[in-house]
């Protein structure tokens, strides 16, 4: 396997992707990268370079769409002869005429990812408006980073509209800002230390597994839908720890109730050193129903620790999350860990707090509500046209849905078909951390975000993948 080390920096105006793209694609045309060569995962690629995978998913589509590479079932990502562009030094049409794959015009990437949100609807005035006023003084203390835990008005912020919005019971003292939740997941296994195990919801969130396991954390996984009530789970696993998603749990979208809150509450009650890690994942998003309440506004032991970001709520890039810690593992952070660095720039920090405290924020998010309940509502409209769509769930909350399929394919090879036709999805077993625990579903199950795409786009989607399925069946 090769090694691929992008140069990142420079124009900032030019999407991270689309400069993963260009450096591999411009490595084959040399010649440093041969046919047959096999390219880092997905995953590995992320990590090297430090980005989310999402935007190595979007180079490697953008590359299969033209013929630079091709994905192989269960191997990885292969880089193809590309002898005759070689010659030619002809760059391939980016409108798809000289796309090798498929006809599908590679620069409108229909992406059905369930991380996508709706670019066009960001507030650019709003925060070019702030971010203006922030730097309008040549203000030295911009430049100097003062407490590692974030910016005390920041904190003030978010400790406001999270007990506004999510009966978060918590002080600003008690708040931990951090670039991104990997870091603060990170930064966690610091403050209770190591050896401990986690218990996860499988399917479920592959960026938390991996960064336990990374940092040498024992990961255990059960299907918490089934087991959990019962204290099946909790009795068999022994863990120190549960990671969960009780208000939307990605990607099935279950939500957990009262009684299995109650349940994880006692447990963790029952004995010193047990917790609950809530991420509290697209709560945001929530179309029927009033919102439901956080597991950490019912604790009354400090056993929560509750975790968010605002990746979907404002945008990806801005990278900032947030720990809310119980008052004594804030003193324990701030007693082992307490000499790190903030890694969210103070400018961003400011201009952040601004955007909260001043109404931006909100009134963002009922904008957004709007526009995504309405693009949720048209992809499940489209949906109910295709008879092969036998089931769709996780509709009520978050940014997509689960399409379960009639289907002679399997996830991955429908997965790798739409890619090559132009469309990005994902399937369930994408989310499978425990690969050989019992598949959660008898067929197929596709993730279709509806964040990203238009109406037009999601419409010639399922068009591309309703062929792709009636041409396995004719085969």
């Amino acid at each position: 396997m090769i090694d691929i080390m992008v140069d990142l920096e420079g124009n900032p105006k030019v999407p991270l992707y689309e400069k993963i793209y260009e450096y591999i694609r411009q490595d084959m045309m040399d010649g440093k990268i041969l046919e047959g060569e096999k390219l880092p995962s997905t995953r590995l690629l992320a990590k090297n370079l430090s980005v989310s995978r999402s935007t190595v998913d979007l180079a490697y589509g953008q590359l299969m769409a033209e013929g630079y590479i091709q994905a192989q079932p269960y191997r990885g990502y292969f880089a193809c002869d590309i002898t005759e562009l070689y010659r030619s030094g002809e760059k391939p049409d980016r409108n798809g005429a000289g796309a090798a794959k498929t006809e599908v015009c590679s620069e409108n990437l229909i992406d059905f990812s369930p991380y996508g949100i709706d670019s066009e609807s960001f507030p650019f005035r709003v925060w070019r408006k702030i971010s203006r006023a922030v730097l309008i003084d040549d203000r030295e203390e911009l430049l100097y980073a003062k407490d590692g835990q974030g910016e005390q008005d920041l904190r003030e912020a978010i400790a406001s509209y999270l007990h506004q919005a999510r009966g978060v019971n918590c002080e600003s003292s008690d708040i931990i800002v951090g670039a991104g939740n990997e870091y603060l997941e990170i930064l966690l296994t610091q403050i209770l230390g190591a050896g401990k195990t986690v218990l996860m919801d499988n399917p479920g969130y592959p960026q938390a597994y991996h960064t336990f396991s990374n940092m040498g954390y024992q990961v255990v996984t059960g299907n918490f839908a089934q087991n959990l009530a019962d204290d099946e789970l909790l009795t068999d696993k022994s863990p120190d720890l549960v990671y969960l998603m009780p208000s939307h749990q990605f990607p099935l979208g279950n939500v957990l109730s009262l009684k299995q809150r109650i349940a994880l509450l006692k447990w963790s009650y029952a004995k010193e050193g047990r917790y609950l890690i809530e991420d509290d994942h697209d709560s945001e998003y929530r179309y029927r129903g009033k919102p439901i309440p956080s597991m950490q506004s019912i604790d009354r032991e400090g056993k929560v620790i509750y975790l968010g970001t605002f990746s979907k709520s404002i945008a990806p890039s801005l990278r900032v999350s947030y720990m809310v810690l119980p008052p004594h593992l804030t003193e324990q952070y701030r007693r082992d860990c307490g000499f790190y660095s903030v890694t969210v720039p103070k400018i961003q920090q400011e201009i952040l707090c601004t955007f909260l405290k001043e109404g931006y924020f909100e009134r963002h998010l009922n904008k957004m509500r709007g526009i995504y309940r309405c693009k949720r509502d048209f992809l499940l409209g489209e949906l109910k046209k295709y008879d092969w769509a036998k089931c769709i769930s996780g509709d009520q909350a978050g940014l997509h849905v689960l399409v379960h399929l009639q289907s002679e394919l399997d996830e991955e090879e429908l997965c790798s078909r739409l890619a090559c036709a132009g469309v990005r999805a994902f399937g369930i077993y994408e989310y499978r951390l425990d690969r050989k625990a019992e598949k959660a579903f008898d067929m197929p199950v596709l993730l279709l975000g509806y964040g990203r795409p238009g109406e037009t786009e999601m419409r010639r989607g399922l068009l591309i993948l309703d062929k792709i399925i009636r041409n396995a069946t004719l085969q």
